[in-house]
């Protein structure tokens, strides 16, 4: 067992005398700070589960100590490392997370815009018993559950082209737009959108969420594409960024620090809500295989998009290890150590008060 499995199995805290024994458990030269060794040793030790190391790759080490290391001399002072272990360790160590369920409609099942009709051929009733078992055995701290919600006169209907007038850059007229097209409105906004089959209108059967899920008690339910001019496939934003749902303030609400996105659809309402909860500053996972798609080309520049931002994608069989925190995946510990080096940032960008 390291030093830092000794503070877990004893009830992490952020006591000076404790933070003091561990620094100086890591200061083998005696010299008041941890240099770029020492700290990769620190990593070592803290991003570990019982399968053994992250294997510390210098880069990440080194990005991770950046973001910590307020005076950039490339080493932690005491004060750096006390810093570090209340506003960074403790987010690694004991994580508050949400897991985000999005979009399992009716009708994105068997329904009006069923996956199985697509590319992709996936059947989106198996995401269900994915997240159900998840649900059943991961203790995750707020369960969220989002539903597209729309009005029957919704920008993104293909029946709905004729309603408003297209700008002249688009390519398809709106005699010849169909499903599956992508059209350009003339707004205001100038707004670009692909043309979907009715779906998920407001109080309807096809926008109910499927009856085979399991609703946590306690449990949030938040609405989107709600606004008839714009669509909204991120359970956050909409997609021209002109408002958002709640769903942001009912995380921070709660002090979520690590978001899990899974639902339907990967390369679309599920992978967008994943891009805007890293962007809002959330540690987030995509959980892979409780996820199906509308076609392969889709889910794999999603994937590789979801990566370039550094969420991590992971399977439903190791949720539970790093909800736990007894698995501590590194990218996850580097987005932490960027929020704490930006909201140093930003107090001290603070005015002083007099």
């Amino acid at each position: 067992m390291n030093y830092i499995e000794k503070f877990i199995k004893s009830s992490f805290s952020i006591d000076k005398n404790v933070v003091t024994d561990c620094f100086l458990h890591y200061d083998k030269n005696r010299d008041g700070f941890l240099d770029a060794h020492e700290f990769e040793v620190f990593l070592n030790d803290t991003f570990s589960d019982s399968g053994g190391t992250n294997n510390i790759q210098y880069e990440m080490a080194a990005a991770i100590l950046k973001q910590l290391d307020e005076d950039q001399d490339n080493k932690l002072s005491k004060s750096e490392f006390y810093k570090s272990w209340r506003y960074w360790l403790k987010y690694v160590l004991n994580p508050v997370t949400a897991l985000l369920v999005i979009d399992v409609q009716n009708d994105f099942i068997n329904g009006s815009l069923a996956l199985n009709g697509y590319p992709a051929g996936h059947d989106g009733y198996d995401v269900i018993p994915v997240i159900n078992k998840m649900l059943g055995e991961i203790p995750f701290d707020v369960v969220m559950y989002s539903k597209d919600w729309h009005p029957p006169n919704h920008i993104s209907f293909g029946e709905n082209v004729k309603l408003r007038p297209l700008h002249e850059t688009s390519k398809v007229s709106s005699d010849d737009a169909k499903v599956g097209d992508t059209v350009v409105f003339r707004g205001p906004p100038i707004t670009e959108q692909c043309l979907w089959p009715t779906h998920c209108v407001q109080n309807s059967k096809g926008a109910e969420i499927h009856c085979d899920l399991k609703i946590v008690e306690g449990s949030y339910v938040v609405n989107k594409g709600t606004n008839p001019e714009v669509d909204s496939y991120s359970a956050f934003w909409d997609n021209n960024k002109l408002s958002q749902t709640e769903l942001v303030n009912l995380l921070s609400k709660h002090h979520v620090t690590d978001v899990y996105v899974c639902g339907l659809a990967y390369d679309v309402c599920v992978g967008f809500t994943a891009l805007h909860s890293v962007e809002h500053g959330f540690r987030t996972v995509f959980i892979e295989d409780a996820c199906r798609g509308v076609t392969q080309e889709g889910m794999e520049k999603m994937s590789d998009n979801l990566k370039g931002n550094g969420i991590v994608i992971a399977q439903s069989n190791e949720v539970k290890n790093l909800v736990e925190a007894r698995h501590r995946n590194l990218q996850l510990g580097l987005q932490a150590a960027k929020n704490m080096a930006l909201g140093r940032e930003m107090a001290q960008s603070r005015p002083s008060v007099i």
